[in-house]
């Protein structure tokens, strides 16, 4: 077995204990191992992140893009906006993003003349998120002090759309040009199902709070995917887009950038990316027939990383999250209202959460995003009572650790989760880069496993997710 992957470290955060405090990574204790994903699936991608260039790989891929880019409408007295995103800042470590948004203006600067470039970087709900980015990246410095976070509750501007009339945030357009910059990764496929996944920060980092909570609280998933589209078709919108810019990113790494004016191009290679790739790791998570799920990431609860799948896809793991014709997921904020108190789904056609997690350990993991339909749902062991207090303060997870338990260390959790659920199988969200940290026995599951579903999802699966979103299979393969 091979010895375990270095997970990413603890950060200094508002929504994070101190890093201090996280004195045991779960991957340090006795009986765990790694398992690098090109070993699971060997046609996974080459990746360019990480690697020996380190992130000087990643300028020079947004370099050669962005050199088919035709950038003739934007003049040196013009304005530039380039549009980000919080959750770039989180993959490998989140130094490839900051990258991709140095270079772009680095480029634009020097191909058109232009100076007033400035960053905006989106948030969801911790709102001071993307603050602490642009400082730990440097972004504030290379922006020239023109880099901010901008947040829902941000001033908003009306776009008139086919549908109606929707909501901007209105930093985000106060330029004459924007330069979306956004990356591959799937993350919230059990909201957006993998539609339009290129397009969704129009409708969400980019969009007020009364129309991004269409996703959550209004139309659910899959539904609510033509506001961000209704957005970015709108003659506004339009008038003021440039091209956009993406880091593109598959389970096992950063595999190259990939720029385009036209978005709907973009999305269908993005859609492909996210179907091919992270489908299989999804369908092979969805073979493990019961584990512990160690939390242990600097992220809030849903996001931790594991393979380049989030926690909160793990939970809706027993589904297909891809399949267009299944039903709703688990766990989304829409579905999640719809659980009673007997701990079921009010409808019957929702399935339970994924009832291979017979336990979660929470080692770290940060505060700000509502969690406690986890705890409720998943038996949890918190690490540290200063954790424990951490969430108690949150406004957002107030009742978190109403459903959890309190352990003094990182091994005495583990050994409660042995004890309590029988089982030896672990899966560490841990972010490392290039393969899974896992304990010995799950390694061997994943690895009888994953032939077999990589043939089936490349024989059967694929296809329908492909023709399911409309996207032609057969030029995506001439162009692979």
């Amino acid at each position: 077995m091979r010895s375990p992957i270095k997970p990413i470290p603890p950060r200094q955060s508002q929504y994070g204990i101190e890093p201090s405090l996280v004195k045991t990574r779960v991957s340090e204790l006795p009986g765990m191992t790694s398992v690098l994903l090109k070993e699971l699936f060997p046609d996974l991608p080459e990746v360019i992140y990480p690697g020996a260039e380190g992130v000087a790989a990643v300028r020079k891929a947004t370099e050669a893009a962005l050199a088919k880019i035709d950038m003739s409408k934007i003049k040196p007295e013009h304005s530039v906006n380039i549009l980000a995103s919080h959750h770039g800042f989180t993959l490998m470590g989140g130094e490839p993003y900051a990258e991709m948004l140095k270079t772009l203006k680095d480029v634009i600067e020097t191909r058109t003349g232009c100076k007033n470039i400035r960053l905006r970087a989106g948030v969801g709900l911790r709102f001071r998120e993307t603050e602490e980015y642009i400082k730990r990246y440097g972004l504030d410095k290379h922006f020239g002090g023109k880099a901010i976070g901008v947040a829902p509750i941000d001033q908003g501007i009306p776009i008139e759309t086919e549908v109606g009339t929707l909501y901007g945030i209105r930093k985000i357009y106060d330029a004459d040009w924007i330069v979306h910059a956004h990356n591959s990764d799937v993350r919230e496929v059990h909201f957006h199902r993998q539609v339009d996944r290129a397009v969704k920060p129009f409708g969400m980092s980019y969009a007020r709070i009364e129309t991004r909570s269409t996703y959550h609280q209004n139309l659910g998933p899959r539904a609510a995917n033509f506001t961000a589209r209704a957005i970015f078709d709108s003659p506004f919108v339009q008038s003021k887009f440039a091209f956009a810019s993406f880091l593109t990113v598959a389970p096992n790494g950063i595999i190259g950038v990939d720029a385009d004016s036209d978005l709907y191009a973009l999305n269908d290679r993005v859609t492909q990316i996210g179907c091919r790739y992270y489908g299989k790791m999804m369908t092979l998570f969805g073979e493990i027939d019961e584990c512990i799920a160690a939390l242990d990431f600097p992220c809030p609860v849903v996001y931790v990383f594991s393979a380049g799948v989030i926690y909160a896809n793990f939970a809706g793991a027993n589904t297909d999250l891809y399949d267009l014709d299944a039903p709703l997921p688990a766990y989304t904020w829409y579905t999640e209202a719809f659980y009673g108190k007997a701990g079921r789904p009010l409808l019957d056609d929702i399935p339970p959460v994924n009832p291979a997690i017979k336990m979660c350990v929470h080692n770290y993991a940060w505060t700000g995003y509502p969690s406690a339909f986890f705890s409720e749902h998943i038996p949890t062991v918190v690490v540290g009572q200063e954790q424990a207090d951490l969430f108690n303060r949150d406004p957002q997870n107030l009742t978190y650790m109403q459903h959890a338990v309190v352990a003094d260390s990182t091994k005495a959790a583990m050994e409660f989760a042995y004890k309590t659920t029988g089982t030896r199988k672990v899966i560490i969200f841990d972010g490392a880069m290039g393969g899974i940290n896992v304990s010995e026995p799950l390694a061997e599951l994943l690895t009888a496993k994953a032939p077999a579903v990589s043939a089936r999802v490349d024989n059967e699966l694929l296809p329908k997710w492909l023709r399911q979103r409309g996207v032609d299979m057969s030029v995506l393969q001439q162009g692979a």
